[in-house]
């Protein structure tokens, strides 16, 4: 007797749902087995892998696990976004001193730079973290430039001993950023609508857009913009000799120069330079000979990479949306930004 088509669908689904099952139960072990043989071999995990980059001659050299190594960090994009965020920076530092890279390999550390900057906290905690570690393993800093350091990046620079830039980059914008803030209150009273928020607090509804806004409501946020600022301002200029404070504070603003300029300003050390020339440079800093020794970046391996993001697959959801020009990323929204906006 032929089944009907009913049950052959009926039959089809549930070996379709076994499978989907049993893929999804595979998945499970592997990972299962995967923690087990981590915690069996009670060693930390390791959210990075080492990559030996181009040294000074352009050429990639597999030397001794006893070379010394110049440990290159990319400050690229935006600060506060992911990978360039404070907590990812704290576990590459940490894990720099751990397998391959042990026994103090790392002996220098070359921050390359191309960022508009991005949150105050973010931005802060990177630099105090590379002087630590600067202090800590008595390990010079150098950064070049290439493309930009503007905001957070120029707040991170200053951890550096020198930096270099290409003569196109672009440098500055010492300042702080919030907003913008959007008033509809005036909107809402034209189409016949009320708002009603909340609050317990003096100025706990500060700056509530469904509302007319108070005279001096937006001075508690400005004070701490002020205190932002001055502590950027007196970093800055306290690790570039050259700039001046009165000046930057009076004249430069937070605008953005070229390199040249950059330079003439104090911003930065050398204008017009290479990536080749600033390794060297570095090298010579550190009395490492020249032939012997290893450029290495740390990147996030396929495991950190797949746990720590956002996929669909992972979170069981899909998101459409379209981000405007001028739309600030998500991970800035409600915060205080050393951030370039053109």
């Amino acid at each position: 007797m032929q089944p009907t088509l009913s049950r052959s669908s009926l039959r089809a689904f549930f070996m379709t749902a076994a499978a989907v099952i049993g893929l999804f139960f595979g998945l499970f072990v592997v990972i299962l087995c995967f923690s087990i043989l981590q915690s069996a071999d009670r060693t930390p995990t390791q959210s990075f892998t080492a990559e030996i980059e181009p040294n000074a001659n352009m050429t990639r050299k597999v030397l001794s696990n006893s070379a010394p190594v110049v440990l290159k960090v990319s400050i690229q994009g935006p600060v506060g976004v992911e990978p360039l965020n404070a907590q990812t920076m704290s576990r590459l530092l940490v894990e720099s001193r751990e397998n391959t890279l042990k026994n103090n390999r790392v002996k220098a550390i070359l921050l390359h730079i191309n960022t508009p900057g991005g949150t105050v906290t973010d931005a802060d905690s990177i630099y105090r973290q590379l002087l630590a570690y600067k202090a800590r393993y008595n390990t010079p800093i150098y950064a070049y430039v290439d493309g930009m350091c503007a905001s957070g990046g120029m707040y991170i620079a200053s951890a550096a001993d020198k930096i270099f830039a290409s003569d196109v980059s672009l440098i500055g914008s010492v300042g702080v950023l919030a907003g913008p803030f959007i008033n509809a209150s005036e909107l809402i009273k034209t189409i016949g609508l009320t708002a009603l928020t909340l609050s317990e607090g003096k100025g706990k509804d500060a700056l509530n857009p469904l509302r007319p806004w108070k005279e001096g409501e937006a001075k508690p946020l400005k004070d701490i913009m002020n205190y932002y600022y001055n502590s950027f301002v007196d970093i800055v200029t306290s690790a570039r000799p050259g700039l001046s404070k009165e000046k930057l504070i009076n004249e430069y603003g937070a605008e953005i120069f070229p390199a040249t300029i950059a330079k003439e300003h104090g911003y930065i050390d050398f204008a017009g330079a290479s990536y080749e020339e600033t390794l060297k440079a570095l090298l010579k800093e550190i009395d490492i000979d020249d032939n012997y020794y290893q450029v290495v970046s740390l990147s996030q391996t396929a495991w950190a990479s797949l746990f720590k993001s956002k996929s669909s697959i992972l979170s069981g959801s899909i998101q459409h949306k379209v981000e405007l020009p001028g739309d600030l990323k998500p991970e800035f929204m409600n915060q205080m930004l050393y951030l370039y906006r053109p």
